[in-house]
């Protein structure tokens, strides 16, 4: 059953008996079920958890203020207090795990270890620039030339399919968060890492969860889970408790 954490903002799901372990934070425009396979099984082993909705996207209204990663950090830190007295385990897969490296990096205090899966913490240089049409459309729309309907119609033509889908304040939420990289929240991080990611990533690729490992001065592991791609929580919940509780032992 769903209840209200932190600030009454932020919606998860409990499982299991007794003080939350662990806090499952998940990828863009995704939710906490995608973490349901896991942390029952989990919580079959007698590890508690809590699996958040982040703001915008499952139960959870939207935040008043647009911003990436860093942002979310600072809004997830109510819940974070409310939901466990001691350090937790965070595990962020995609979206997810940007937040939670960069809560780890700036609050050490709370995060006793990391699962990463699949998190973008690197930004990729885009491989071509924006279409000349999009281009122009921006242009002419930023001297009041073409109307808020035109540059809107060239975004859902040009845009990706997670900007075109985006609407209001997530849609800058989105902008922000994929011009943000976490090269210094990498090198700061005092926590153990589980890095875990699918052989057939390709949205965030294995070159990236190589390239943030290298970055790591932290205790870390890096597992890759054979015929799996990007949605981990989903294609292989099993190897994501597994990691689970080798973080636990971290």
């Amino acid at each position: 059953m769903l209840r209200s954490y932190g600030d009454s903002n932020l919606f998860g799901e409990s499982y299991g008996e007794g003080p939350a372990r662990v806090v499952w934070l998940h990828g863009w425009a995704r939710s906490g079920e995608d973490f349901r396979a896991a942390a029952r099984e989990l919580a079959q082993r007698g590890v508690a958890s809590v699996t958040l909705d982040l703001p915008g996207f499952g139960a959870s209204p939207s935040p008043r203020v647009a911003g990436g990663a860093r942002h979310y950090g600072e809004l997830i830190l109510p819940a974070l207090s409310e939901i466990a007295d001691e350090p937790v385990v965070l595990v962020g897969h995609s979206f997810g795990g940007c937040v939670s490296t960069v809560i780890a990096s700036t609050h050490p205090e709370l995060v006793r270890s990391l699962v990463l899966a699949g998190a973008p913490l690197l930004r990729v240089t885009p491989s071509a620039r924006a279409p000349r049409r999009y281009r122009m459309v921006r242009w002419l729309h930023a001297k009041g030339v073409v109307s808020d309907a035109r540059l809107e119609a060239a975004r859902q033509k040009y845009g990706s399919s997670d900007y075109r889908r985006a609407q209001g304040v997530m849609r800058d939420v989105l902008v922000a968060s994929v011009n943000e990289s976490y090269e210094t929240e990498l090198g700061g991080l005092g926590a153990p890492v589980v890095l875990l990611w699918g052989e057939k990533d390709f949205v965030v690729p294995l070159d990236v969860a190589r390239r943030s490992a290298s970055l790591l001065k932290a205790t870390h592991v890096e597992h890759v889970v054979e015929g799996v791609g990007h949605l981990v929580p989903l294609e292989a919940p099993e190897a994501l408790v597994s990691a689970v509780e080798e973080a636990l032992l971290l």
